[in-house]
């Protein structure tokens, strides 16, 4: 009876024991399965001997909590199965509401039991590449925003644009308002052995008239032998500038005519003044230009040269006298220039080649000996003439018989040009006495 309760007890305490540890099982995974419960009961079974009623009760006790726990498992493992949407066969319908939990969640997202559902990847959403130009491979720098004050300066340098344009048209016009053009080709057909002079005389025209604002007046002083050509040269530009300026503007003055004698000098020179006066301040209410020509000046005497000195140099005067041509035309240094020509006519080969030289040496020696008479010598510009050959004799007495209705016979103008009386040869060239102041004598009496 011991032998039996030890054996019975040994069971109670074994199936304890086995209790426990499916007790402690439960509790760390729950891994055990509806068999293994039902294969420990049959061992107890089997290991227990033939029972006695304490025994019995012992062992009946521990059979009815086994199955207890059992039951719990089981139904524990339904609801775990329904929580997730799955279900077992031969399980009763759960009617308890559904709980989430992440238990027995795959890493993929999900349930190991849902078969039926296949795995989807999330699609990311693919970014657009930016493209950049393959220049360096470098970003284009943002544009910057445009300034107004490029608009201004545009306008600026238009309007700019105008005015210098409108500057030059009026230069240009003022210039053909002269038609110096027409007065150079008049010079050059008409005034005979003295081209290398008419380009020096045009050169300070087209200076000075280029503009009508000027800082002083300009004065050419014309220099040459007798017969040269001098008074033909006044005589051309006063009847240019009165063709374009108009006769009130232009001023011929010989000395011999308007103030033959000395004693009237000082009234001459007041007389001349206001005629200069008033012939300046009508240009100047016509915008143009006064020539005032002043034949044989080697006469003039000191009181009109000391009134033109001081109307063409005062800086006292107004802006109206300084818009003003003064033209002085004399033989003063006539000795000079004969004798430099006569000493070297071997070493002149054209007529500008002469006027060249004779700018280049004869301009010093010149202006020491008409500084010496006046000082109104020293703010002119000086051209000399030189002497004519006697191929420009022959042109002058051409032209005049032209001029008369004569027939332009070459026989009898060469007969003409022999009774002029000439220099010496030198160096191939044959130089006129006189120059062309017989011819018109001549002509005349044919």
């Amino acid at each position: 009876m011991s032998d039996l309760e030890s054996s019975s007890s040994m069971s109670a305490s074994q199936t304890d024991g086995e209790m426990d540890e499916d007790t402690n099982e439960e509790t760390n995974g729950e891994t055990n399965g509806e068999t293994n419960g039902e294969n420990k009961e049959e061992e107890n079974h089997r290991e227990s001997p033939a029972p006695s009623l304490s025994s019995f009760s012992s062992s009946l006790r521990a059979v009815i909590r086994i199955k207890h726990k059992y039951m719990a498992m089981k139904k524990r493992k339904q609801e775990l199965a329904l929580g997730f949407g799955g279900s077992l066969t031969g399980a009763p319908t759960r009617t308890s509401p559904t709980i989430f939990t992440f238990d027995g969640l795959t890493p993929s997202g999900l349930h190991p039991l849902s078969s039926t559902q296949t795995p989807q990847k999330k699609k990311k959403r693919r970014r657009r590449r930016v493209m950049f130009p393959n220049s360096g491979g470098r970003r284009a720098p943002p544009k910057p925003a445009p300034s107004r004050a490029k608009y201004g300066l545009y306008l600026l340098c238009a309007i700019l644009f105008i005015q210098i344009y409108n500057a030059i048209e009026n230069l240009d016009d003022h210039v053909l308002r002269y038609d110096l053009e027409g007065l150079e080709k008049s010079l050059r057909r008409e005034v005979f052995g003295q081209q290398g002079a008419v380009e020096g005389l045009m050169a300070n025209l087209k200076d000075y008239l280029s503009t009508y604002v000027h800082n002083k007046p300009l004065v050419v002083s014309i220099h040459g032998p007798s017969g040269v050509g001098k008074s033909h040269l006044g005589r051309l530009l006063a009847g240019h500038f009165r063709s374009v300026v108009g006769d009130t503007l232009v001023l011929q003055y010989y000395v011999l005519h308007h103030c033959p004698q000395e004693a009237n000098a000082v009234n001459c020179a007041k007389n001349l003044s206001a005629i200069i006066s008033e012939m300046v301040e009508r240009a100047e209410e016509e915008e143009k230009i006064p020539l005032f020509i002043f034949d044989e000046a080697e006469h003039m005497h000191r009181e009109i040269l000391d009134a033109l000195l001081q109307l063409a140099t005062s800086k006292k005067q107004s802006n109206e006298y300084l818009n003003a041509i003064y033209l002085f035309l004399s033989n003063l240094g006539h000795a000079q220039i004969t004798k430099h020509m006569l000493h070297n006519s071997s070493s002149i080969s054209s007529s500008a080649g002469r006027h060249n030289n004779l700018v280049k040496e004869l301009t010093p020696i010149l202006r020491n000996t008409l500084e010496k008479l006046h000082r109104l010598w020293t703010r002119a510009e000086l051209l000399p003439l030189g002497l004519l050959e006697k191929s420009h004799v022959m042109d002058c007495f051409l032209d005049e018989m032209t001029r008369e209705g004569f027939y332009p016979d070459h026989t009898n103008i060469e007969r003409l040009a022999g009774e002029i009386e000439y220099y010496p040869e030198e160096g191939g060239h044959q130089y006129s006495q006189t120059g062309c102041k017989q011819v018109v004598a001549k002509v005349n009496l044919l």
